[in-house]
Formats: C-alpha cells, structure tokens, sequence
C-alpha cells in the first residue's frame, strides 16, 4: 500500500475536527478501504478524509464558505496564497474587525470572488479566538479576535500539495444537502457522516449554520443511513454519547462504540477536555 503523503492534512481548525480521535475511526474502517470510493458528506476540516488520501471521492457541506475554500485550492490556489500573504502581513486586531465585518454589508460581501471569500474565511479561522466558527442568526461570521503571536496564516507547503492531490484524484466537491450528497453511494462506497453532533443539555457548539441542526435533523441522517445500508454502502457515523443518539440508532443492523475523544475548540468549556463520543457503524467484520 502506497504511503500517504503527511502534508496533505487539514488547513483549518473546526469544531469538531478529528484529528484527535483518528487512530480510534481507522480501528473501525472497512478492510481494504482503498478499493470503495469514499464519501464525506459533512467534510468540515476534512481529518479523516485527508488521512486516508482516497483516489476517488465525493465531498461535501452545506456550509458555502467552508466549500469555497476546498474549490479555491483546488482551482487557484496561487491567487490563494497571494491573498492569504497580505493578511498575513497586515494581521492585527483592528484589521481583522475589518475583514471580519465584510458579511455585514451585504452588497460589497457579494462583490467578492469566490477566491477572495475562501482567503477571507482562512484569515479569519486562522485568527480567531480558540479557532472557531461561528455565525450568528443572520449567518454573520462572529467570533472576536484570537491575539496569537504568530497564526499559521498562509501554509504554502500544504495548500499546494493538497491542491495537486485534489487536481490528480477524482475528488467531487459539492455543496448541498447531505441527504443529496449520497445519492450515488452504492455497495462499493463507504460514507464517513460527522454531522454536528447531539447535545441532550444544548451545550455543545453547533453553530456552523444560522439555522443549526436539530433533532429532526438527526433523525433524517439516522433515516439516510438506514437507506444507505438497504443499498450496501459501508457507513461510519461519529455523534456525542447521549442517551437520545444510542436509542435513534438501536436496531440490530448497527454496531454502537464507545470511544473518548479529547475536544479544545467549543463555545462552552463544558464541552472541552475528554468528552464520550460513539462511532456507529452498519456492518459487521
């Protein structure tokens, strides 16, 4: 098996992100995980999806900004790196209100290419308090201002190996619905769902969308899997340990593990620290 290359990794920080619970999620993949093509339908920072390094792939998220910045690297990641320099340069905190408050005005944000939102949206998330992303009720990116001495801004190294992976690959990037996402997936897929996950007290972060995802919402994704076990697709879920997500997935088709994962990046320190999680998976070794 072909080693992966290490630089390919995650360039934003995210709530959620998995990069701490890895060696836990592989534990559990499908044997010969190369040979399936591999969907992401809540792709986030893309952790697992960058260490596994798939040849073909669909990823997604609802979150536009977010999936900007994958089709920014992908597609002009030397305007990229060019942009990201002269925030890098002109980094402070007065300057980043200024950038931050572009969404404010709607008509101006608009007048941004797709590019300069993906530089913006980086900038902001490399800057932040505590590396967090949050939008208000009117979807306005709001998390103060961070004060790192020297905030990895522009990883040039990174940004282009990621992006010659994603031109080499076969690697679809969309923005939609995770319902949609997975409409393709059939017996030779494996579909990796993070969702933003259940929190039975509401103190766990979620606000990646202005409109959240609540327990209808999870309901639909437990639906979605169900669908595609019917239609022979390897499924992994990651959700938090509450007693509503252990009794939405209790039917004999899915294997419910515990695992602990530690977590730094939450809107409330309750949800920081080592905190339980369950992998859920729909098939049996």
């Amino acid at each position: 098996m072909v080693k992966n290359n290490p630089l390919i990794k995650p360039y934003l920080k995210w709530a959620g992100g998995k990069r701490q619970l890895l060696s836990e999620i592989k534990k559990y993949l499908p044997k010969n995980i190369q040979n399936y093509i591999y969907y992401e339908p809540f792709i986030g920072a893309g952790a697992v999806f960058f260490e596994l390094q798939p040849k073909k792939a669909v990823i997604n998220d609802f979150n536009t900004q977010l999936i900007s910045t994958y089709i920014a690297i992908k597609e002009n990641v030397e305007e990229l790196i060019g942009l990201l320099k002269k925030y890098k340069d002109k980094n402070d905190e007065k300057y980043f209100y200024e950038i931050r408050n572009l969404d404010r005005n709607t008509e101006k944000f608009n007048q941004l290419t797709n590019t300069e939102k993906a530089a913006r949206l980086i900038f902001l998330n490399k800057t932040c308090f505590n590396g967090l992303y949050r939008v208000n009720s009117q979807g306005l990116f709001n998390v103060p201002y961070g004060k790192y001495k020297n905030p990895a801004i522009c990883d040039e190294i990174v940004l282009r190996q990621i992006s010659n992976y994603l031109n080499v690959h076969k690697i679809d990037i969309l923005n939609n619905d995770f319902e949609y996402a997975v409409m393709t997936a059939d017996k030779n897929s494996f579909i990796y769902f993070d969702p933003p996950y259940h929190s039975s007290d509401k103190t766990n972060f979620t606000g990646y969308q202005a409109d959240g995802f609540n327990e209808e919402e999870q309901e639909r994704l437990r639906n979605v899997m169900i669908k595609m076990t019917n239609q022979g697709a390897k499924c992994l879920l990651s959700n938090s340990d509450t007693e509503y997500i252990r009794e939405l997935y209790d039917y004999k088709f899915f294997d419910i593990i515990s695992v602990q994962a530690k977590r730094y990046i939450n809107s409330d320190s309750a949800g920081r620290g080592n905190v339980n999680e369950v992998l859920i998976k729909n098939w049996k070794d």
